[in-house]
């Protein structure tokens, strides 16, 4: 009786080891490192995702470690994790003056599905650090670090929390969401939508394949896409933005833009404005309600233009187009629409 009993908790144990590992709560490997002698993070694998958060006080690495085979995943024990882990991939985690190192390669022969392993990093850091980060097959995460960071997964979405400085990364076939973030800011996607919010500074968003959610972004910044819709509130600074295949809805925009997009509408409300206001669609109508100036150049082109409070206007206003100027001419406001409505509220 005791036999079994014991037979039947050993079994639990196993059981419930297994399932928190295939949980993903379960890392397969940690280890320690003191967060004052690290000062840049270089981590590199073929089929997982990488996280660094930053701002703690003691430093970890954690290593996750599953079949990338759902098969596989609830009928491989931690001893055939190993022993596939051993002879078909290196794994490397260690540190070297103020660098810290994660590496796992694939080595150079045989696998197959039964060998593919996905290979993940959570890394805790101080703030101050830099980051150098790559993956083929997973997301990438940064959170409250300081520094230079440099990041690109082929496969896994980007994940950007509170981070200045440098900021530059890729992905080819997942979606961007950044926020709380400052100073150079590149990130770019091949297939995927970009959502950005609470961002200051030099700011460059694109995307070839999905739409763009912007808000409360200050400074200079250019965020396009080839396949989608632009959303942006509560701009201020420099905006330049396009789309080839979406409409363009803009609120609360506070300097210069120059908007246009190929395959939809365009509407957009300015608070403020600095030296120029562009907006062009080729397939579609733009409505723009611009704050009263006594200084402005109007080119405007349409199907058909409507402009209220001209003031003193001096130039030609014709049912498909209004040239001319308001007193000095100082801001520069140029819209065109190939094939549908100008609407200019001043």
């Amino acid at each position: 009786m005791k036999k079994n009993v014991l037979f039947l908790l050993l079994l639990l144990a196993a059981f419930c080891s297994n399932a928190q590992r295939n949980s993903g709560t379960a890392p397969y490997l940690t280890k320690s490192f003191s967060t004052a002698s690290i000062k840049e993070v270089r981590a590199e694998t073929s089929g997982g995702s990488i996280s660094v958060e930053g701002g703690k006080t003691s430093g970890l690495v954690e290593v996750y470690v599953e079949p990338s085979n759902d098969g596989l995943r609830k009928r491989m024990s931690e001893q055939d994790i190993k022993s596939v882990l051993d002879q078909y991939y290196d794994l490397e985690v260690s540190t070297s003056g103020n660098v810290l190192v994660a590496k796992a390669f694939r080595k150079d022969r045989g696998w197959s599905d039964k060998t593919a392993l996905s290979i993940s990093f959570r890394i805790y850091t101080g703030t101050d650090v830099r980051t150098d980060l790559k993956t083929s097959g997973g997301s990438i995460h940064l959170q409250a670090l300081k520094g230079d960071q440099f990041f690109k997964t082929s496969g896994g979405s980007l994940l950007v929390r509170d981070v200045s400085g440098r900021i530059a990364g890729k992905t080819s076939g997942g979606s961007i969401d950044v926020s709380d973030t400052r100073d150079e800011i590149d990130l770019t996607t091949s297939g995927g939508s970009i959502k950005a919010d609470h961002l200051t500074g030099r700011i460059r968003l694109k995307t070839s394949g999905g739409s763009l959610n912007l808000s409360d972004l200050s400074g200079n910044i250019e965020a396009r896409t080839s396949g989608g819709s632009i959303t942006a509130s509560d701009i201020k600074g420099d905006l330049v933005t396009s789309t080839s295949g979406g409409s363009v809805t803009l609120r609360g925009i506070n300097g210069n833009l120059d908007a246009s997009t190929s395959g939809g509408r365009i509407r957009a409300e300015l608070v403020g404005t600095k030296d120029f206001v562009k907006l062009r669609t080729s397939a579609g109508g733009v409505n723009v309600d611009l704050p009263q100036t006594g200084d402005a150049q109007l080119n405007l082109r349409g199907s058909k233009v409507n402009v209220s409070r001209l003031g003193n206007f001096s130039g030609s206003i014709e049912k498909d187009h209004v040239r001319g100027r308001i007193g000095s001419g100082k801001l520069l406001v140029e819209v065109t629409a190939s094939s549908g409505n100008v609407d200019v509220n001043m």
